[in-house]
């Protein structure tokens, strides 16, 4: 066994590029694992939480809906944390709260009590999303971001798989079991968190294939604080230019792939919207009128809540609506989404890294494109997998729907980071946070309220629109993506009142 682990590690360091990436890979993959695992598990108990606590599958939705309220609240608050203080300090005590409040939820009396508990565990995972976006900024060079992307997320689609499969199996014996067996692994992922060294906002803490550890704040001195390393920084972390010394600095920041291709094309920015301030001086209305009048960000917002509408729902009553369509036992069930889970898994790593490929090649709104046509093709795919009654012919269209599902967040998650200025990737994925989960609060309740009258099938055809408008509505921003790249990059290299 011991051997195998060996193995297996090697085999993740030679596929992240070093043991330095590998871990900051994994660590970041597990808190979006634990979030996932944890709107899944509520999915995969659904029947023993009715049976167990009197409810109905409106309430079911509830559980799932309150705690997106929560994250909505509590995101643009996280959101300025994480642009002003430390993001690993964050991570580590809200991952920690997390454990507690599972904790909590397994021994609860009633429904209103898990209601509360279900709110509160909303509040603490809402850190998770503006977290990893800034860190993933700050860690990774820009022109391997949706192939990093698609490795993270990874991690948050086979922690939706453990919570359907692992703790759907023990929610038939107790969905209290179920509960606890999720919430042991979160005090260890908040101490090995804790341990990560907190980098440097710009570039400097870039880590390089071949990285042999992180290298943070403290490595670099406080000397070169907010500013642009431009060479190899220890421990094997590249600045801005790579590979010409640490020795020189300069104010100039790093341009994203995307940046730097508009650059050479001659893409100019709006005047308006490039800031003349230290980013980190935006008060918290004036920073969601800016990164709400940026375009492309709008649409992204936009197509991001439609479909995480119908992805919400998946989660809360797909393995309930596998069990019913296609007249399977729960581990059948449990072993076909494991299947598509896989399927996903190949899809998420085959979308980030196309993006940043068809960005390479000069396709400036690449990974808009990508994301756009998998986003159609999921919700075309869909449809025969809903009328089928066999499971055997839905299978191979719900695993290439998985496919695509999947192969549109890594793309459009690193595109999201092209169109903000650094110091404000944290309020910005806090923003879209807020007004996606407000809007993907709404879809456990609609798809349990229309399934108590209409039943499971014609729910999940029914809520097919929004998810196909996510598609329709993606294809504007291939026409307003370049300029907003554009003025990102003058944001970030304009002169300021610093």
């Amino acid at each position: 066994m011991r051997h195998g682990a060996l193995a297996s590690h090697r085999a993740l360091d030679h596929l992240f590029g070093g043991p330095a990436r590998t871990r900051v890979i994994v660590l970041l993959a597990a808190v979006l694992a634990l979030n996932s695992a944890d709107t899944a598990t509520v999915g995969a108990s659904a029947t023993a939480l009715r049976q167990g606590l009197h409810i109905s599958n409106a309430d079911v939705g509830l559980l799932v809906a309150v705690t997106a309220v929560a994250v909505a609240i509590f995101s643009m608050p996280f959101g300025v944390l994480v642009d002003r203080v430390n993001r690993i300090a964050v991570l580590t005590v809200t991952v920690f709260c997390w454990g507690i409040v599972m904790l909590i939820s397994a021994s609860v009396g009633n429904f209103s009590e898990l209601l509360l508990t279900r709110a509160a565990l909303g509040a603490f995972t809402a850190a998770s999303g503006p977290g990893v976006a800034s860190l993933i900024g700050d860690y990774f060079p820009a022109d391997e971001r949706g192939k990093i992307y698609g490795y993270v997320l990874a991690g948050e689609l086979l922690g939706a798989g453990a919570g359907f499969v692992i703790t759907g199996d023990v929610a038939d014996i107790s969905w209290r079991a179920a509960f606890v067996i999720l919430a042991l692994p979160t005090f260890l992922l908040a101490w090995v968190l804790g341990h990560l060294p907190e980098p440097v906002r710009g570039g400097a803490s870039h880590l390089a294939p071949g990285s042999a550890r992180v290298v943070g704040r403290r490595d670099l001195g406080p000397r070169r604080q907010g500013r642009r390393a431009r060479g190899p920084a220890p421990g094997g972390a590249t600045g801005p230019l790579g590979g010409l010394g640490n020795e020189t600095e300069r104010e100039v920041p790093l341009r994203t792939d995307a940046q730097e291709l508009a650059r050479q094309r001659g893409v100019r920015p709006h005047p308006e919207l490039v800031l003349k301030q230290d980013a980190r001086r935006l008060g918290l209305f004036a920073t969601l009128r800016y990164v709400l009048a940026v375009r492309t960000n709008r649409v992204l917002i936009i197509s991001s809540a439609c479909g995480y509408f119908f992805l919400t729902g998946i989660q809360t009553f797909g393995l309930e609506f596998v069990r019913q369509q296609y007249h399977i036992a729960q581990i059948l069930a449990n072993g076909l989404l494991l299947v598509v889970g896989g399927v996903a898994v190949l899809g998420v790593l085959v979308g980030g890294r196309l993006g940043d490929s068809l960005v390479r090649k000069g396709r400036l709104n690449g990974r808009v494109l990508v994301a756009a046509a998998s986003a159609v093709l999921t919700a075309l795919l869909f449809i025969p997998a809903i009328i089928s009654h066999s499971a055997l012919t839905a299978l191979p269209y719900i695993a290439l729907a998985g496919f695509a599902l999947a192969a549109q967040n890594p793309p459009i998650d690193a595109a999201r980071l092209d169109i903000m200025p650094p110091l404000l990737w944290g309020r910005a994925e806090g923003v879209r946070s807020f007004l996606r989960t407000a809007v993907q609060a709404l879809a456990p309740l609609a798809f349990g309220g229309l399934a108590d009258v209409a039943g499971l099938q014609v729910t999940f055809g029914v809520m097919l629109v929004p998810f196909l408008a996510s598609g329709v509505i993606l294809l504007r921003a291939l026409r307003t993506y370049p300029r907003d790249v554009a003025t990102a990059a003058a944001s970030a290299e304009a002169p300021t009142d610093r």
